[in-house]
């Protein structure tokens, strides 16, 4: 009688490779990464500019995504944001405004939309909000630092050190823009700057991530 071999062991899973993250002194010795400017981005806040945009934004599989609230500043203050919303495409981006309804509406039917990624950073808390104000639940949201964890990056990655790893460039964002007041009906040009280049910066990196970034820079067009 033949003895059986012994049982093989079973290999353990392939370890992923922990890849390190700049940190802010280390982003701050790089070069500035382009922005888009004024001339690339709309101010959405009728149902007539939002019906442009949505037109504009249809030809997109993929769109950057974020959102912007007023900030809270007295403890147990809740926020009624968000106020604006921004999508962007590779070479335009449009901030939408929430206080007209039929605005609104035109922004929910955006996120719901199905078939079209919508990529960003820290998206949890944009979407609970999202669902409480505009009633819908966005779909085909891609949290970004999620794929960065999956590739290996131990710490949480924002859109700073994601254009830093992907780009080696320095992302700029203004801290004055970044607390200022979401819900003025009258957005001055650094908030626009600000809210438009988050999402647009959030988009470069999902097309540099998935290996579909254009031939030509966006920008030299």
């Amino acid at each position: 009688m033949t003895a059986s071999p012994p049982p093989r062991r079973a290999r353990p899973p392939a370890r992923t490779a922990h890849h390190p993250t700049p940190d802010k002194d280390q982003i701050a010795l790089l070069e500035p990464f382009e922005r888009l400017g004024t001339d690339r981005i709309a101010l959405v806040s009728t149902p007539a500019q939002a019906d442009q945009a949505c037109a504009a934004l249809a030809a997109a599989t993929a769109w950057g995504f974020d959102t912007e609230s007023k900030p809270t500043f007295v403890q147990g203050e809740v926020s009624d944001g968000p106020h604006i919303v921004q999508l962007a495409t590779l070479d335009h981006a449009w901030v939408f405004q929430l206080h007209d309804a039929g605005c609104r509406a035109r922004v929910a039917e955006l996120l719901a939309l199905r078939g079209v990624t919508k990529a960003g950073f820290g998206l949890g808390d944009d979407t609970k909000r999202i669902e409480s104000k505009l009633g819908v639940q966005p779909s085909d949201v891609l949290e970004l630092n999620t794929v960065f964890r999956q590739r290996g990056y131990r710490k949480d990655m924002g859109v700073k050190g994601a254009v830093a790893v992907l780009f080696n460039r320095r992302f700029i964002k203004s801290k004055k823009a970044a607390t200022s007041n979401w819900s003025n009906e009258r957005l001055t040009e650094a908030q626009l700057v600000y809210a438009a280049n988050d999402a647009w910066a959030a988009l470069r990196v999902f097309h540099a991530l998935h290996g579909t970034a254009p031939s030509t820079h966006p920008l030299s067009k």
